[in-house]
């Protein structure tokens, strides 16, 4: 086992590489819960928890939903630690008095019932929202106050993934379409426990964590508002990029681009070479995911008309209609099933400009107009054709693809930021939360024992 030590700003700092939990090193220990800290200490949920309050069930009829009511959560409201008061529904006025989200001090909300995926998910609550009630799907826990233990670290590590495995573990239920768990194997769990200050500087630097994410959602949020806008603006000819005043001319897609439907999945009548190709799912707003592709075995005459070139608009005919994304040579050969369109330029017009066009049409809805609806909406080839697009000059096509593109690239940069900083949080909580690495110094009356 190799292990190092550093001090910082006076609190020690462990980081423990393959802890033995036979031979646990100098100031841990072995548990039923694993090697911790010698000044930690075992308990369980039971020993924190002193009350699991449920909310109401709401069966309201339409005439209840009236405007001023107050809202009842629904269990969407808490995910992985989080809570999003938002997410909430009218409640009838006779259990206005019920179930009221007033924990009077910091709480956490458990979803007792749900899908596999779901039960057990947890939501930090800190302060009182009188105008909002809980569902009989979830728990409001109240704390014991003597055991000064931090309801924001407990949420921590209730959300933490070996703690969402457990409640997954303990919810009972024939189908995976509604877990329950019981209020005894909720409170029966076992949790290391640090001491109280240590508890608070682990919450404290793991919500100095989720602040950050919050402000990268927030920006997020407030790009994708601005790219939204400019594509309204810029798509339409409402707003024009410097010097350009030429008069746009008008077109259809048909007009513009041979469509190409692709090769239709059958195992039993398809021969030929097998090959790899993209379906509807590798198709996605912007971009091509290639990890997951199937093999197709396609004749020789299939293998010149259906395989994929770069600056190619790959268009989804069915799910998502008019989902689109540009095939830009992610491998050096690949072809594409039925579900997919694709359009090629007939002379030159930009595909990225038709790409985004796809998007805005979708984002208006304008799309639904040309589908063909049975059981799920279809974007046949013969309709595609007839949607009618502007048709600026190629010079003013590339430079308002290549504002979107920047703006896009601009997006995507903070979303991998924010997925970074996910990664970071999630080593964070596993090496804080099980001791491996310490925020405090140990406490003198254990740390030799």
């Amino acid at each position: 086992m190799n292990s190092d030590a550093v001090q910082v700003n006076d609190g020690a700092v462990c980081y423990l590489v393959g802890v033995d939990a036979h031979m646990p090193p100098a100031g841990y220990r072995s548990t039923e819960v694993g090697v911790i800290p010698h000044d930690w200490t075992v308990g369980t949920l039971g020993d924190t928890i002193s009350a699991l309050q449920a909310g109401v069930s709401v069966k309201s009829t339409a005439e209840d939903f009236v405007n001023g009511v107050p809202a009842i959560l629904k269990t969407s409201c808490i995910e992985s630690g989080s809570f999003f008061p938002d997410e909430a529904k009218p409640i009838a006025p006779k259990d206005r008095k019920r179930a009221t989200l007033n924990p009077r001090r910091s709480a956490i909300l458990i979803s007792r019932m749900n899908t596999i995926d779901l039960v057990g998910e947890c939501g930090f609550v800190d302060q009182d929202y009188p105008e909002l009630f809980i569902p009989d799907r979830l728990w409001m826990t109240h704390l014991r106050s003597s055991t000064g233990v931090s309801p924001r670290w407990l949420t921590y590590v209730l959300s933490s993934a070996p703690y969402r495995r457990q409640l997954q573990t303990i919810a009972s239920g024939t189908s995976d379409s509604m877990k329950n768990i019981a209020k005894g194997s909720l409170l029966g769990l076992q949790v290391a426990y640090p001491p109280p200050p240590e508890q608070h500087a682990i919450a404290e630097a793991l919500s100095d964590v989720d602040r950050l994410l919050g402000t990268l959602e927030a920006l997020l949020a407030k790009k994708r508002a601005i790219k939204q806008a400019a594509m309204q603006q810029l798509l339409t000819g409402k707003t024009r990029l410097p010097g350009f005043d030429d008069d746009w001319k008008r077109a259809t897609v048909g007009a513009e681009f041979h469509i190409e439907l692709g090769k239709m999945l059958d195992a039993e009548k398809n021969v030929g070479v097998p090959k790899p190709f993209l379906g509807n799912q590798a198709v996605q707003w912007g971009f091509i995911d290639t990890r997951e592709l199937g093999t197709i075995k396609l004749t020789p005459s299939d293998l010149h008309r259906y395989r994929l070139e770069h600056g190619d608009l790959l268009v989804c005919e069915g799910g998502e209609i008019g989902r689109a994304a540009i095939w830009t040579g992610e491998l050096s050969e690949c072809y594409y099933q039925k579900a997919l369109h694709r359009l090629r330029p007939k002379k030159d017009y930009d595909p990225r400009l038709m790409l985004y066009l796809f998007r805005h049409f979708s984002a208006t809805g304008a799309l639904l107009n040309y589908a063909t609806q049975t059981s799920i909406a279809h974007l046949p080839k013969e309709k595609i054709e007839t949607i009618p697009i502007v048709r600026p000059s190629s010079s003013e096509q590339a430079a308002i693809a290549t504002v979107l593109s920047d703006m896009d690239a601009e997006i995507a940069a903070l979303e991998a930021r924010r997925d970074k900083t996910r990664a970071i949080k999630q080593g964070m909580m596993q090496q804080l939360l099980t001791g491996r690495v310490r925020l405090l110094k140990p406490t003198s009356a254990n740390a030799s024992a």
